[in-house]
Protein backbone atom coordinates (compact mmCIF):
# COMPACT_ATOMS: atom_id res chain seq x y z
CA UNK A 1 0.00 0.00 0.00
CA UNK A 2 1.23 3.60 -0.84
CA UNK A 3 2.88 6.13 2.14
CA UNK A 4 0.73 7.79 4.39
CA UNK A 5 -1.50 7.14 7.36
CA UNK A 6 -5.34 5.39 7.60
CA UNK A 7 -7.35 6.96 9.91
CA UNK A 8 -9.93 4.89 10.93
CA UNK A 9 -13.02 6.05 12.76
CA UNK A 10 -15.20 4.72 15.33
CA UNK A 11 -18.54 5.78 17.16
CA UNK A 12 -17.34 3.51 19.92
CA UNK A 13 -13.81 2.28 21.44
CA UNK A 14 -12.53 -0.30 23.65
CA UNK A 15 -14.69 0.59 26.39
CA UNK A 16 -17.99 -0.27 24.62
CA UNK A 17 -16.91 -3.83 23.16
CA UNK A 18 -19.64 -3.89 20.19
CA UNK A 19 -19.20 -4.53 16.64
CA UNK A 20 -18.10 -1.06 15.54
CA UNK A 21 -15.28 -1.55 17.88
CA UNK A 22 -14.18 -5.00 17.13
CA UNK A 23 -14.49 -3.78 13.25
CA UNK A 24 -12.17 -1.60 14.06
CA UNK A 25 -9.39 -3.36 15.59
CA UNK A 26 -9.56 -5.76 13.34
CA UNK A 27 -8.99 -3.68 10.40
CA UNK A 28 -6.57 -2.09 12.21
CA UNK A 29 -4.73 -5.95 12.36
CA UNK A 30 -5.43 -6.42 9.11
CA UNK A 31 -3.99 -3.42 7.56
CA UNK A 32 -0.46 -3.56 9.45
CA UNK A 33 2.32 -3.09 8.52
CA UNK A 34 0.38 0.32 7.22
CA UNK A 35 0.33 3.25 10.02
CA UNK A 36 -2.87 3.91 11.29
CA UNK A 37 -4.69 4.63 14.16
CA UNK A 38 -8.15 4.22 15.49
CA UNK A 39 -9.87 7.62 16.41
CA UNK A 40 -13.52 8.68 17.82
CA UNK A 41 -13.69 11.73 16.16
CA UNK A 42 -11.43 13.14 13.46
CA UNK A 43 -9.38 15.88 13.54
CA UNK A 44 -7.53 14.54 16.65
CA UNK A 45 -4.66 15.76 18.49
CA UNK A 46 -2.11 14.26 15.63
CA UNK A 47 -4.02 14.84 12.71
CA UNK A 48 -1.84 15.97 10.13
CA UNK A 49 -1.21 16.32 6.02
CA UNK A 50 0.14 12.40 6.75
CA UNK A 51 -3.16 11.58 7.25
CA UNK A 52 -3.93 10.31 3.40
CA UNK A 53 -7.37 7.41 3.62
CA UNK A 54 -10.13 7.87 6.31
CA UNK A 55 -12.32 4.78 6.64
CA UNK A 56 -15.03 5.90 8.91
CA UNK A 57 -17.80 3.11 10.62
CA UNK A 58 -21.13 4.46 10.63
CA UNK A 59 -22.33 7.38 8.48
CA UNK A 60 -24.57 9.28 10.85
CA UNK A 61 -22.12 8.88 14.24
CA UNK A 62 -19.08 9.41 11.88
CA UNK A 63 -20.79 12.64 10.13
CA UNK A 64 -18.55 15.30 11.80
CA UNK A 65 -15.41 13.64 11.22
CA UNK A 66 -16.43 12.78 7.34
CA UNK A 67 -17.13 16.54 7.02
CA UNK A 68 -14.61 17.57 8.31
CA UNK A 69 -12.23 15.28 5.58
CA UNK A 70 -14.34 16.91 3.06
CA UNK A 71 -13.86 20.38 3.95
CA UNK A 72 -9.98 19.82 4.22
CA UNK A 73 -10.29 18.79 0.76
CA UNK A 74 -12.32 21.51 -0.64
CA UNK A 75 -14.64 18.55 -2.02
CA UNK A 76 -18.43 18.41 -1.85
CA UNK A 77 -18.77 14.99 -3.37
CA UNK A 78 -16.54 11.91 -4.19
CA UNK A 79 -13.63 13.16 -1.76
CA UNK A 80 -10.58 11.60 -1.98
CA UNK A 81 -9.14 9.25 0.25
CA UNK A 82 -12.29 8.74 2.10
CA UNK A 83 -14.77 5.56 2.76
CA UNK A 84 -17.75 4.81 5.15
CA UNK A 85 -18.66 2.17 6.20
CA UNK A 86 -22.44 1.55 6.68
CA UNK A 87 -23.97 -0.22 9.34
CA UNK A 88 -27.16 -1.91 9.89
CA UNK A 89 -28.59 1.27 11.87
CA UNK A 90 -27.30 3.48 8.47
CA UNK A 91 -28.79 1.20 5.93
CA UNK A 92 -32.20 0.33 7.23
CA UNK A 93 -32.85 3.46 9.31
CA UNK A 94 -30.66 6.93 9.66
CA UNK A 95 -29.90 6.93 5.66
CA UNK A 96 -33.91 7.79 5.19
CA UNK A 97 -34.47 10.26 8.05
CA UNK A 98 -31.18 11.91 8.90
CA UNK A 99 -29.73 14.99 6.00
CA UNK A 100 -26.29 14.47 8.12
CA UNK A 101 -26.18 10.45 7.24
CA UNK A 102 -27.53 11.32 3.49
CA UNK A 103 -24.73 13.76 2.80
CA UNK A 104 -22.09 11.00 4.31
CA UNK A 105 -23.30 8.94 1.58
CA UNK A 106 -22.56 11.93 -1.58
CA UNK A 107 -19.14 12.29 0.62
CA UNK A 108 -17.83 9.24 0.57
CA UNK A 109 -15.59 8.61 -2.42
CA UNK A 110 -16.45 4.51 -1.56
CA UNK A 111 -19.36 2.92 0.08
CA UNK A 112 -18.77 -0.21 1.91
CA UNK A 113 -21.59 -2.86 3.08
CA UNK A 114 -20.92 -5.38 4.82
CA UNK A 115 -22.85 -8.45 3.59
CA UNK A 116 -24.40 -9.17 0.30
CA UNK A 117 -27.92 -7.60 0.43
CA UNK A 118 -26.21 -4.20 1.99
CA UNK A 119 -26.02 -2.34 -1.46
CA UNK A 120 -29.45 -2.82 -1.79
CA UNK A 121 -30.65 -0.35 0.54
CA UNK A 122 -29.16 2.08 -0.95
CA UNK A 123 -29.96 4.68 -3.74
CA UNK A 124 -29.48 3.39 -6.78
CA UNK A 125 -26.93 5.97 -8.14
CA UNK A 126 -24.68 5.37 -5.33
CA UNK A 127 -24.37 1.59 -5.44
CA UNK A 128 -21.44 1.51 -8.27
CA UNK A 129 -19.60 3.15 -5.35
CA UNK A 130 -20.44 0.18 -2.89
CA UNK A 131 -18.35 -2.73 -2.53
CA UNK A 132 -19.08 -5.63 0.05
CA UNK A 133 -16.34 -6.69 2.53
CA UNK A 134 -17.44 -9.76 4.75
CA UNK A 135 -16.07 -9.20 8.12
CA UNK A 136 -13.65 -11.91 9.48
CA UNK A 137 -12.69 -14.40 12.54
CA UNK A 138 -10.69 -17.13 13.03
CA UNK A 139 -11.78 -20.77 12.70
CA UNK A 140 -12.55 -22.84 15.46
CA UNK A 141 -12.21 -26.64 15.64
CA UNK A 142 -15.98 -27.91 15.31
CA UNK A 143 -16.33 -29.43 18.92
CA UNK A 144 -18.26 -32.59 19.32
CA UNK A 145 -21.66 -32.07 20.82
CA UNK A 146 -23.56 -34.26 23.69
CA UNK A 147 -27.08 -35.32 22.32
CA UNK A 148 -28.18 -35.96 25.80
CA UNK A 149 -29.11 -31.86 26.03
CA UNK A 150 -29.12 -29.66 23.55
CA UNK A 151 -27.41 -26.06 24.15
CA UNK A 152 -28.62 -22.84 22.35
CA UNK A 153 -26.91 -19.74 22.91
CA UNK A 154 -28.00 -16.16 22.29
CA UNK A 155 -25.10 -13.64 22.07
CA UNK A 156 -26.12 -9.94 21.92
CA UNK A 157 -26.57 -7.01 24.60
CA UNK A 158 -29.82 -6.43 25.55
CA UNK A 159 -31.48 -3.77 23.07
CA UNK A 160 -35.16 -3.70 21.60
CA UNK A 161 -32.85 -3.63 18.37
CA UNK A 162 -31.96 -7.51 18.90
CA UNK A 163 -35.48 -8.49 19.68
CA UNK A 164 -34.74 -10.59 22.84
CA UNK A 165 -38.24 -10.89 24.08
CA UNK A 166 -38.69 -13.41 21.14
CA UNK A 167 -36.06 -15.62 22.98
CA UNK A 168 -37.76 -14.97 25.70
CA UNK A 169 -41.24 -16.08 24.82
CA UNK A 170 -39.51 -19.26 22.76
CA UNK A 171 -38.25 -20.16 26.01
CA UNK A 172 -41.71 -20.34 27.66
CA UNK A 173 -42.84 -22.43 25.17
CA UNK A 174 -39.52 -25.12 25.15
CA UNK A 175 -40.42 -25.79 29.03
CA UNK A 176 -39.80 -29.88 28.90
CA UNK A 177 -38.54 -30.11 25.41
CA UNK A 178 -34.96 -31.03 26.53
CA UNK A 179 -33.00 -27.66 25.85
CA UNK A 180 -30.56 -25.78 27.82
CA UNK A 181 -30.53 -21.72 26.30
CA UNK A 182 -27.69 -19.37 27.33
CA UNK A 183 -27.93 -15.61 26.47
CA UNK A 184 -25.09 -13.28 26.79
CA UNK A 185 -25.02 -9.64 26.60
CA UNK A 186 -25.44 -6.98 29.16
CA UNK A 187 -28.93 -4.69 29.80
CA UNK A 188 -27.87 -1.61 27.86
CA UNK A 189 -31.99 -1.25 27.95
CA UNK A 190 -32.76 -1.68 31.95
CA UNK A 191 -35.75 -2.67 31.77
CA UNK A 192 -34.97 -5.85 29.40
CA UNK A 193 -32.65 -6.67 32.12
CA UNK A 194 -35.90 -7.33 34.43
CA UNK A 195 -37.56 -9.54 31.60
CA UNK A 196 -34.20 -11.41 31.05
CA UNK A 197 -34.59 -12.11 34.94
CA UNK A 198 -38.01 -12.99 35.56
CA UNK A 199 -37.56 -15.48 32.28
CA UNK A 200 -34.63 -16.88 34.11
CA UNK A 201 -36.83 -17.51 37.16
CA UNK A 202 -40.06 -18.73 35.33
CA UNK A 203 -37.40 -20.78 33.12
CA UNK A 204 -34.93 -23.42 34.54
CA UNK A 205 -33.77 -23.99 31.31
CA UNK A 206 -32.99 -20.48 30.54
CA UNK A 207 -29.85 -18.25 32.15
CA UNK A 208 -29.43 -15.09 31.13
CA UNK A 209 -25.33 -14.50 31.76
CA UNK A 210 -25.07 -10.81 31.03
CA UNK A 211 -21.99 -9.65 29.40
CA UNK A 212 -18.82 -11.72 29.01
CA UNK A 213 -15.49 -11.53 27.25
CA UNK A 214 -14.59 -12.15 23.32
CA UNK A 215 -13.20 -15.28 24.24
CA UNK A 216 -15.58 -16.47 26.88
CA UNK A 217 -18.03 -16.01 24.46
CA UNK A 218 -16.51 -17.98 21.20
CA UNK A 219 -15.95 -20.48 23.33
CA UNK A 220 -19.67 -20.59 24.18
CA UNK A 221 -20.71 -20.58 20.57
CA UNK A 222 -18.09 -23.21 19.81
CA UNK A 223 -19.62 -25.38 22.78
CA UNK A 224 -23.37 -24.78 21.52
CA UNK A 225 -25.09 -26.86 19.74
CA UNK A 226 -26.84 -24.10 17.80
CA UNK A 227 -26.63 -19.99 18.15
CA UNK A 228 -30.29 -18.05 18.04
CA UNK A 229 -30.03 -14.66 16.41
CA UNK A 230 -33.25 -12.50 16.59
CA UNK A 231 -32.49 -9.31 15.63
CA UNK A 232 -35.06 -7.14 13.68
CA UNK A 233 -32.22 -4.98 12.37
CA UNK A 234 -28.53 -5.78 11.23
CA UNK A 235 -25.93 -4.73 8.95
CA UNK A 236 -23.67 -7.84 9.36
CA UNK A 237 -23.42 -9.78 12.72
CA UNK A 238 -20.45 -11.06 13.91
CA UNK A 239 -22.04 -13.73 16.43
CA UNK A 240 -23.20 -14.94 13.05
CA UNK A 241 -19.58 -15.40 11.20
CA UNK A 242 -18.20 -16.83 14.77
CA UNK A 243 -20.62 -19.35 14.79
CA UNK A 244 -20.32 -20.45 11.41
CA UNK A 245 -16.56 -20.42 11.05
CA UNK A 246 -16.81 -22.54 14.96
CA UNK A 247 -19.35 -25.06 12.52
CA UNK A 248 -21.97 -24.11 15.12
CA UNK A 249 -25.11 -23.92 12.75
CA UNK A 250 -27.17 -20.92 13.20
CA UNK A 251 -30.94 -20.09 13.60
CA UNK A 252 -32.00 -16.44 12.75
CA UNK A 253 -34.51 -14.08 11.85
CA UNK A 254 -35.27 -13.24 8.10
CA UNK A 255 -34.07 -10.02 8.00
CA UNK A 256 -31.57 -8.66 5.09
CA UNK A 257 -29.02 -8.65 6.91
CA UNK A 258 -28.49 -12.24 8.41
CA UNK A 259 -29.86 -13.15 4.67
CA UNK A 260 -26.70 -11.36 3.28
CA UNK A 261 -24.46 -13.24 5.46
CA UNK A 262 -26.08 -16.84 5.46
CA UNK A 263 -27.53 -16.61 1.99
CA UNK A 264 -31.21 -16.71 0.74
CA UNK A 265 -31.08 -20.53 0.71
CA UNK A 266 -30.22 -21.12 3.80
CA UNK A 267 -33.10 -23.19 5.80
CA UNK A 268 -32.45 -21.73 9.46
CA UNK A 269 -34.76 -18.85 8.85
CA UNK A 270 -37.90 -17.73 11.54
CA UNK A 271 -39.95 -14.78 10.74
CA UNK A 272 -38.99 -11.46 12.75
CA UNK A 273 -41.13 -11.49 15.76
CA UNK A 274 -42.40 -15.24 15.56
CA UNK A 275 -41.42 -16.65 18.72
CA UNK A 276 -43.61 -19.30 17.82
CA UNK A 277 -41.74 -20.22 14.55
CA UNK A 278 -38.50 -20.04 16.76
CA UNK A 279 -39.68 -22.74 18.81
CA UNK A 280 -40.30 -24.57 16.37
CA UNK A 281 -37.02 -24.63 14.66
CA UNK A 282 -35.62 -25.41 17.99
CA UNK A 283 -37.82 -28.35 18.58
CA UNK A 284 -37.25 -29.49 14.99
CA UNK A 285 -33.76 -29.23 15.98
CA UNK A 286 -33.63 -30.97 18.94
CA UNK A 287 -35.40 -34.02 16.97
CA UNK A 288 -32.79 -34.22 14.40
CA UNK A 289 -30.39 -34.35 16.88
CA UNK A 290 -32.43 -37.35 18.34
CA UNK A 291 -33.10 -39.08 15.20
CA UNK A 292 -28.95 -38.54 14.05
CA UNK A 293 -28.38 -40.21 17.24
CA UNK A 294 -30.70 -42.91 16.86
CA UNK A 295 -28.68 -43.57 13.82
CA UNK A 296 -32.56 -43.92 11.38
CA UNK A 297 -34.38 -41.42 9.76
CA UNK A 298 -31.03 -38.65 10.01
CA UNK A 299 -32.21 -35.28 10.07
CA UNK A 300 -31.54 -34.27 6.12
CA UNK A 301 -32.70 -30.65 7.76
CA UNK A 302 -30.26 -30.59 9.81
CA UNK A 303 -27.46 -31.95 8.03
CA UNK A 304 -28.52 -29.10 5.20
CA UNK A 305 -27.97 -26.69 8.01
CA UNK A 306 -24.19 -27.54 8.66
CA UNK A 307 -23.81 -27.79 4.59
CA UNK A 308 -24.73 -24.48 4.42
CA UNK A 309 -23.16 -22.58 6.96
CA UNK A 310 -19.73 -24.98 5.97
CA UNK A 311 -20.57 -23.49 2.41
CA UNK A 312 -20.39 -20.06 3.21
CA UNK A 313 -18.13 -20.18 6.31
CA UNK A 314 -14.80 -18.97 3.86
CA UNK A 315 -16.55 -15.99 3.19
CA UNK A 316 -15.72 -15.23 6.65
CA UNK A 317 -12.15 -16.00 6.62
CA UNK A 318 -8.97 -13.51 7.70
CA UNK A 319 -7.33 -13.38 4.85
CA UNK A 320 -10.57 -12.60 2.25
CA UNK A 321 -11.51 -9.59 4.51
CA UNK A 322 -7.62 -8.36 4.52
CA UNK A 323 -7.46 -9.20 0.57
CA UNK A 324 -10.69 -6.78 -0.21
CA UNK A 325 -9.87 -4.25 2.64
CA UNK A 326 -6.09 -3.80 0.91
CA UNK A 327 -7.88 -3.92 -2.39
CA UNK A 328 -10.02 -1.03 -0.95
CA UNK A 329 -7.25 1.25 0.85
CA UNK A 330 -5.16 1.10 -2.51
CA UNK A 331 -8.11 2.39 -4.32
CA UNK A 332 -8.39 5.49 -2.21
CA UNK A 333 -4.96 5.96 -2.01
CA UNK A 334 -4.79 6.39 -6.00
Amino acid sequence: MGQGRIVIVSPALADANNGNWQTARRWQRLLAPAESRIVKQWPDAQASAQDTVMLALHARKSAASIAAWAERSGASANVPGLAVVLTGTDLYSDIAQHEDAQRSLQLASRLVVLQELGAQALPAALRGKTQTIFQSTTARQTLPKSRERVRAVMVGHLRAVKDPAILWAAARLLQGAGIAIDHLGDALEPALGGEARATAAACSHYRWLGGQAHEATRRRIQRAHVLVHTSRMEGGAHVIMEALRSGTPVLASRIDGNVGMLGADYPGYFEPGDAVGLAALLRRFIQGLREDASGDNASSWLASLHRHGAERAPLFAPEAERAALRQLVLALQS
